[in-house]
């Protein structure tokens, strides 16, 4: 187990997460659960990259007095089983597109975060925004690959964080044997100092649902995807959060809000889980902006 500081006021215990509320069958197969909770105005919450919708309990308890807030498991991640395929952010958008049809949702607040804003751009991408009410963007770059000819400050504004060597080599360690610890190293990255060691470890417990053979595919279509482009075509009001001290440059959070029309950016200090993880790491604060921008006339 990793060493941390001492614990924060803002370090929380893992949530309990709640049982499966219902299983959606895609259209090539694949079999995925969902929990719901509430009675409301529809909020999706879609989680990233190796990383399960129980990382959602907190919001999916205390969201619900407001909002029916859904929170899926995306295709070979948590409880879904692993699939035969369609691991690439098209395919996990139409997975959103059909579970919004399975609940017979006309339209939803979707909120992404980290690799589930990606899934969102692709959404926007392939079907538009008809089906948004509201937008929320977590901690996500609009662009992870660092291209030959790209300058400074190209890669800053889109946050590329990967060189493409880098990128196959993170390929290819999780693929091989250590692939485990690489996701492990990789994931202590992305916390604050001062998270509890309990609760990170229930983070690295979530993780080891998904087969690093899985994630290492679905890496290579999450960062070979350059979403920029998208975000002039977004017509919905979007909240864009980053954090202060977040493996994901809080510059290249900025750069998207200052893309997409009438957004409002937040960030989220080291006091308040300003890593990638403030959901978990300070859930009450994160609701709060979350509940003031859905509940915004």
């Amino acid at each position: 187990m990793v060493q941390r500081e001492t614990l924060s006021i803002n370090a929380t215990l893992p949530p309990s997460p709640s049982l499966v509320t219902g299983w959606m069958t895609a259209s090539d197969g694949a079999r995925m659960p969902y929990r719901m909770k509430g009675d409301g105005p529809a909020l999706i919450m879609v989680p990233g990259w190796s990383q399960s919708g129980a990382m959602f309990q907190h919001q999916l308890d205390h969201l619900s007095d407001r909002w029916t807030v859904i929170v899926p498991d995306i295709r070979g991640h948590g409880e879904a089983p692993e699939p035969d395929g369609g691991l690439r952010m098209a395919r996990l958008a139409r997975d959103l597109h059909e579970l919004m049809a399975h609940l017979s949702l006309g339209s939803a607040n979707l909120l992404g975060w980290s690799m589930g804003a990606s899934v969102l751009w692709a959404f926007i991408d392939l079907f538009g925004t008809d089906a948004i009410d509201r937008l929320i963007l977590v901690d996500q770059p609009s662009m992870l690959l660092a291209l030959p000819g790209m300058d400074e400050e190209e890669i800053a504004d889109a946050g590329a964080i990967f060189p493409v060597d880098q990128l196959y080599q993170l390929y290819a360690a999780l693929r091989g044997p250590d692939g485990d610890a690489t996701r492990a190293g990789f994931v202590a990255g992305m916390v604050t100092k001062s998270i509890s060691p309990v609760l990170y470890d229930w983070i690295l417990d979530e993780n080891a649902k998904t087969s690093p053979k899985l994630v290492a595919e679905l890496l290579l279509s999450h960062c070979t995807n350059d979403w920029r482009g998208v975000l002039a075509r977004i017509d919905r009001p979007t909240l864009v959060i980053g954090g202060s001290v977040s493996h994901v440059p809080p510059r290249s959070q900025r750069f998207i809000h200052s893309r997409i029309a009438g957004s409002t950016y937040h960030e989220f200090d080291a006091e308040h889980g300003g890593a990638h993880f403030p959901f978990l790491e300070a859930p009450d604060a994160f609701n709060d902006v979350v509940a003031a921008f859905l509940s915004a006339k």
